[in-house]
Parts: structure tokens; C-alpha cells; sequence
């Protein structure tokens, strides 16, 4: 049954990517390495990336060009280096015992979009990586703290997540939750519009965006240290490891040592002559694509 399932996979892939990728791939894209001051090939990224342990594509979720590149990038990063495992913000800590039965071929795709709680545009957007880890062996990792918990802390701050059960705990990272990135506290409070700074109901929105990343960063680092040698490829909302921030500080916190890169992909309005200075400090990579009007 296996081999009938897979076509009919494959199928539904073909059909969805005439729908979604297919246009995504006629459009143009740009990719600037930021520290050979270049533009280069997804080929050349890919090679450049040898000796990483982590790398990080933070999305627009909405950029059809940005899925169609992750899914191109994971296929030639497999490719090339043999083992690459994905992890996701799109699926929460506590749907990881779903994501590994739809993995093992227990259950439906249906059935992952329902009881992992999959984002709206999963079938289109990340189901395709999903199903490239699942036919080449890879890991896939449930990164993103559950949304009841960060519901949570932007009611009550972080401190509300001590009381929560040992059960509950287990889904997080260790507590208490760093916080004390403040040039990600201004950008974040910039975003925001004046909240996420310091005082009342700003510390706890902020305390939940931070909430969000210290639980992809120790779910990434929880597998790393058990699967050293091989590369973690992460995707996330851009904001989350923009400037090296965030998720990534996160992470840096907990393993100091770890080899990271982060691609930043997003529409640029000056896609025609891009101004690259002042997109450089975003990322070790960015990539650009014509805005949509």
C-alpha cells in the first residue's frame, strides 16, 4: 500500500506546487552573501554552509518565492551532504509524538493537519519539506512552544509558567526564560508600535516573544547534542533570528560554540537596484524578491 500512498503523495504535491510553486519559481530572486560582500548561487550557498551545525531560513510567511526557495534549498542541501533534519516553527512542542507517526507512516495526512494543529497554509507551504525529511529519513522537529503557553505569559509574565504541572513543563524550555536582549527588546518594541518595552503589559508581550524562540532554541539544541555532526535546518518568521537575534541568542546561550548562519528571505521594494547595506546586518544571506503589487 505504501508505494500507492506515496504516488498519490506526489501527485497532490504536483498539483499543489501548479497551484503555488510553479509561479513561484518563474519569479525572480536575488541571494547576497553579506560577508563576501557578493551575490551568488543557491548552489554556492549551499556549499558555503559545509562546516554549519544550524542554519536558519527566516520566512515571510506569506512569500511564495521564500517556500519555493526552502523546499528547492532542503532537496539540495540533502542532496549534498547526505543528512540535513528540519525543523519547524509551523508545528508546537507537544504535536512532536504526531509529526513522528505521520513520519513512521501511522497516520494520514489529515490527520497531521488536525491533530498537529498545522498552519492554515501547510499543505502549500511546508508540507513539501515534511515530505522530502520523511522519504529521505530525516528528523523532523516540532520547534514552537504551544500557543496556550504563550497565551499564557503575555497575560501573566513568564513567572505563571512555574506553577504550570511537571507534564505541561516538559514541553517548554528550562526556566526561567532569558529576556535580556535589549537591542531585540527595541526592535521588538518597534514592531510592536511602543509595546514589548519595559514595564507592565510591555514585559509580558515581550516575555512571550521570548517564550517562542527559547523554545525552538532548546529544541534545536536538545537535538543537536544527540545528533552532532549533522545539519539542523530551521524555519521560522524572519523577526525571530534577524540580526542574529532572538532565537538565535537563544540558542548561543545554550551552546556557545555551535556553528550558526541565518538566511534572511523577504519581498524588497527596491528588488530592481537593491540598496545591500542596508539589509547587510540581517543576515549572513539575504535573499530578495520583487515585491508583489
Amino acid at each position: 500500500m505504501r508505494p500507492l500512498r506515496h504516488a498519490l503523495s506526489l501527485l497532490l504535491g504536483l498539483l499543489t506546487l501548479t497551484a503555488w510553486g510553479q509561479s513561484a519559481a518563474e519569479r525572480s530572486y536575488q541571494i547576497y552573501a553579506t560577508a563576501q560582500q557578493k551575490i551568488i548561487s543557491l548552489d554556492e550557498l549551499v556549499a558555503s554552509v559545509a562546516d554549519t551545525d544550524v542554519l536558519f531560513f527566516g520566512e515571510m510567511h506569506d512569500d511564495a518565492v521564500g517556500h519555493w526557495l526552502q523546499d528547492t534549498l532542503y532537496t539540495l542541501l540533502l542532496d549534498r551532504y547526505g543528512a540535513a533534519h528540519l525543523s519547524l516553527e509551523m508545528f508546537e512542542t507537544d504535536c512532536q509524538q504526531v509529526v513522528d507517526e505521520y513520519l513512521a507512516d501511522f497516520i494520514t495526512l489529515d490527520k497531521l493537519i488536525a491533530e498537529g494543529r498545522a498552519w492554515n497554509n501547510y499543505r502549500e507551504a511546508y508540507h513539501p519539506l515534511v515530505e522530502t525529511a520523511k522519504e529521505r529519513g530525516q528528523a523532523v522537529i516540532a520547534a514552537n512552544a504551544p500557543r496556550r503557553y504563550v497565551n499564557l505569559v503575555s497575560r501573566r509574565g513568564q513567572s505563571a509558567l512555574q506553577a504550570l504541572p511537571k507534564a505541561s513543563r516538559r514541553h517548554l524550555s528550562p526556566l526561567p526564560i532569558y529576556t535580556g536582549d535589549e537591542a531585540y527588546r527595541q526592535r521588538f518594541q518597534d514592531l510592536m508600535g511602543g509595546f514589548g518595552g519595559h514595564g507592565g503589559l510591555g514585559d509580558k508581550i515581550f516575555e512571550a516573544q521570548c517564550t517562542w524562540d527559547a523554545s525552538m532554541a532548546y529544541r534545536i539544541y536538545r537535538f543537536w547534542r544527540k545528533n552532532k555532526g549533522a545539519l539542523i535546518f530551521h524555519l521560522n518568521g524572519s523577526f525571530h533570528t534577524d540580526y542574529q537575534q532572538g532565537t538565535i541568542t537563544q540558542l548561543r546561550r545554550l551552546r556557545s560554540k555551535l556553528a550558526i548562519q541565518n538566511i534572511s528571505c523577504f519581498p524588497a521594494s527596491d528588488y530592481a537596484q537593491p540598496n545591500w547595506s542596508q539589509y547587510t546586518d540581517r543576515g549572513d544571506y539575504i535573499i530578495i524578491s520583487p515585491e508583489v503589487k
